[in-house]
């Protein structure tokens, strides 16, 4: 008895692949995977060029070098420790600033504020991250400085037992708590606009059940939103703590250079940050003192990678926690 193979029907119904000429599946993967290799080899060409150039600095021990606030020579490491005392120090104090106020606003355009008004205040804020630092510069030295003179005496009146609020207050008001708030409005367009983007694909579905099982909107974000943009504020953050900590003229047209570990944030000529230190140092620098800058850039530098990497890694730990 003869039988007879049926035809397969799923052998019927598939339709002939037409990848054409070009393999744009592979393309395409190559093209990422070579961006990726790109980003990395520019990070690695990047490190490689500034310790090459800082190599005379941190190759000789008997290198001395003229610091401003200081009366006598230092070595390299005496340098840099100060500045990137007051570096650290200034974005983490804008930082602290920045994000609640990046948060809030960012809740208040995609969920509280009228659709006119949210579009008029998402545009001012895609401005603002377009104005020059220089021009933040001109407005802090010139019509923020007053107004935050009242403030700080206000907080060493009555916070004064807490180390960074503490006494006395500098009359001129060219402090480091000036350059953090004049960060802090930097960073704050930034951070605002990269959250109200990761708020605004909350899943809906979610929102809607705890708004119908009973929550008000402000529990509903809490419970919902928030959690959702953990790693996405974390990033915005991130990037908001990059500029600060690199952040240039706007610090230098600010703050009264010096170098200490003072703590308290309203005392002048006791604090210097990398960046503002090296643009006002480069132009008039010797071939040591160019090395000795170069070398505080490296610093940054790894600072920067750090501060990221490790931010990465808590989101990661956190994530997987919560699974």
């Amino acid at each position: 008895m003869s039988t007879k193979t049926l035809p397969d029907k799923r052998q019927s119904l598939q339709t002939p692949s037409r990848k054409g000429i070009f393999n744009w599946d592979g393309l395409f993967y190559l093209a990422t995977k070579g961006s990726a290799v790109v980003i990395a080899a520019v990070l690695a060409l990047v490190a490689m060029f500034l310790t090459l150039q800082a190599w005379p600095a941190i190759s000789n021990p008997d290198l001395r070098l003229r610091m401003r606030g200081r009366t006598e020579m230092v070595s390299i490491w005496e340098y840099v420790a100060p500045q990137l005392f007051g570096t650290v120090l200034a974005a983490t104090v804008a930082l602290a600033i920045a994000l609640p106020l990046s948060m809030a606003l960012a809740v208040f355009i995609n969920f509280y504020a009228p659709k006119k008004i949210s579009a008029i205040i998402a545009g001012l804020i895609d401005v603002m991250v377009a104005i020059p630092s220089v021009v933040y510069g001109l407005w802090g030295g010139l019509v923020l400085l007053p107004i935050l003179q009242p403030i700080m005496e206000f907080l060493a009146t009555y916070f004064g037992w807490f180390p960074l609020f503490s006494g006395p207050v500098s009359p001129i008001g060219r402090v480091i708590f000036s350059a953090s708030v004049v960060l802090a409005i930097m960073v704050i367009p930034i951070i605002t606009a990269l959250c109200r983007e990761v708020y605004a694909r909350a899943p809906s579905l979610e929102m809607e059940a705890a708004l119908a099982l009973g929550a008000t909107k402000w529990e509903m974000i809490k419970t919902v939103v928030l959690p959702f943009g953990r790693s996405g504020t974390v990033s915005a953050a991130m990037i908001g703590l990059g500029r600060a900590l690199g952040e240039t003229m706007a610090v230098a047209m600010v703050l009264s250079p010096g170098a200490s570990y003072v703590w308290s944030l309203f005392r002048a000529g006791a604090h210097s940050t990398i960046a503002s230190n090296i643009a006002l140092q480069f132009p008039e620098a010797d071939s040591n003192m160019a090395a000795a800058l170069i070398f505080t850039g490296l610093v940054l530098f790894v600072l920067t990678l750090l501060v990221n990497s490790g931010a990465r890694w808590l989101v990661a730990r956190k994530e997987s926690a919560g699974k």
